[in-house]
């Protein structure tokens, strides 16, 4: 009887999840992947982290922009990228057995430089927004800014602004939202994508470009992610919402209540995520331009990989980014995936393949555990302190037999 229930208990474990398998400690392994700026400041700081715990594993990722990644994915030269914005549906063709596995949530911001007004908090509509960007506003003490400012020093000084020259996923974050928010102007006029035909103002590489125009140049507006707004201590604008009934300054809370409401429509990770957008979410305290970060992965990793073990390295280590990784986004003013997001993230990654072996197979969707009821959790313990007969025992695990939980 002893016999029998022990090899009844044995495969219990078989539905608990596993991590995928580290690396190989006897190898070095080169990771190269390319694209997005916007979350290179968290990208870089997992490529610290994840040598910390396995040295052998150098990481080298080149923040060239968005659309920069898209192109070395596509081209296969790079063992993944990153982008702020989804495949479009042609970039997929080109690109099939891509996976989105989003990283991050992030915000992009509305930086300005105006002495007269040395803190946070100018208020701005969308519409006023994407009348700088079009040019029909050029000065400061216009009266649509005035309306929103009442009681700030505006200035009557010209507007310079400022803009990626990349093809850059902070761009498709930012004229996603203008388009948006000013459907008979600026979707009409100019449209959105990682690269734009801007009406006006100067152009530079980079969130670090951007940013540099507006911190040395008085009476500016730019745009430029989160992270670098705080670490070079710019002054944000406080955007409407969605709702349009309050100004939201963006924050970790205020991406992840933007956030909070696409996650239940999120596609599969092999799926077309092409229409996929938070901007201009509803919600009284969504920041209104906000998305997620993702990086692209192939799932059959031979196209881009030279070896079993360098494919389950890079497995291994996205799986680190998207859980243990997380812990490290709010000190840089990214927001942590939600646990839904997570999940998302692993079933898609539990598809990938080397030479047509899946990489990682101790993936579960964690639906067992919440199925087993609490009298079955015990039993074994009531079985050891003798509280239950083996008959009871052998019938609970016949339960979850039953069930499909336990599979014999």
């Amino acid at each position: 009887m002893i016999a029998t229930i022990i090899a009844i208990i044995a495969p219990l474990s078989a539905n608990a999840e596993t991590m995928p398998d580290a690396p190989n400690p006897n190898e070095t392994f080169n990771l190269n992947g390319a694209g997005a700026t916007f979350p290179f400041p968290l990208i870089d700081l997992w490529r610290i982290e994840y040598n910390n715990d396995h040295s052998n594993v150098n990481l080298n990722y080149q923040s060239i922009g968005s659309g920069g990644g898209v192109k070395q994915h596509i081209e296969k030269t790079v063992n993944f990228a990153a982008s702020d914005a989804p495949l479009t549906t042609s970039e997929r063709a080109l690109a099939p057995g891509t996976l989105h596995i989003p990283e991050t949530i992030g915000g992009v911001t509305i930086v300005y430089n105006i002495p007269e007004i040395p803190n946070s908090g100018l208020k701005l509509t969308g519409k006023v927004i994407s009348d700088i960007f079009m040019g029909k506003i050029t000065k400061w003490n216009d009266p649509k800014i005035k309306e929103l400012n009442s009681g700030l020093n505006l200035p009557d000084k010209e507007i310079l602004v400022a803009h990626r020259s990349d093809g850059s996923g902070t761009t498709f974050v930012f004229t996603d939202y203008l388009s948006k928010v000013d459907p008979d102007g600026w979707e009409k006029q100019v449209g959105k994508g990682k690269s734009v035909p801007w009406p006006m103002g100067l152009a530079a590489a980079g969130n670090e470009g951007v940013s540099g125009i507006i911190k040395s140049t008085k009476y500016s507006i730019g745009y430029v992610e989160l992270a670098y707004a705080f670490q070079t201590k710019m002054t944000l604008a406080h955007v409407q919402n969605g709702d349009k009934n309050n100004f939201i300054e963006p924050t970790i809370n205020s991406m992840n209540s933007a956030a909070a409401e696409i996650i239940s429509k999120l596609p599969a990770a092999q799926d077309d995520w092409s229409a996929v957008s938070i901007v201009n979410a509803p919600g009284p305290n969504s920041y209104p331009i906000a998305s997620f970060s993702y990086l692209l992965v192939y799932d059959e990793l031979e196209k881009v990989t030279k070896s079993k073990d360098q494919a389950k390295t890079l497995v291994h280590m996205i799986y680190w980014m998207i859980t243990d990784g997380q812990k490290f986004s709010s000190d840089l003013l990214y927001a942590p995936l939600p646990d839904q997001v997570v999940s998302l993230n692993k079933k898609g990654l539990s598809m990938v393949k080397y030479d047509g072996e899946v990489i990682w197979t101790g993936y579960t969707s964690g639906t067992a555990k919440s199925v087993i009821p609490d009298w079955i959790r015990n039993n074994a313990k009531w079985w050891a302190d003798g509280m239950i007969t083996d008959d009871d025992y052998i019938k609970g695990l016949q339960y979850l037999i039953s069930q499909g939980i336990l599979k014999v």
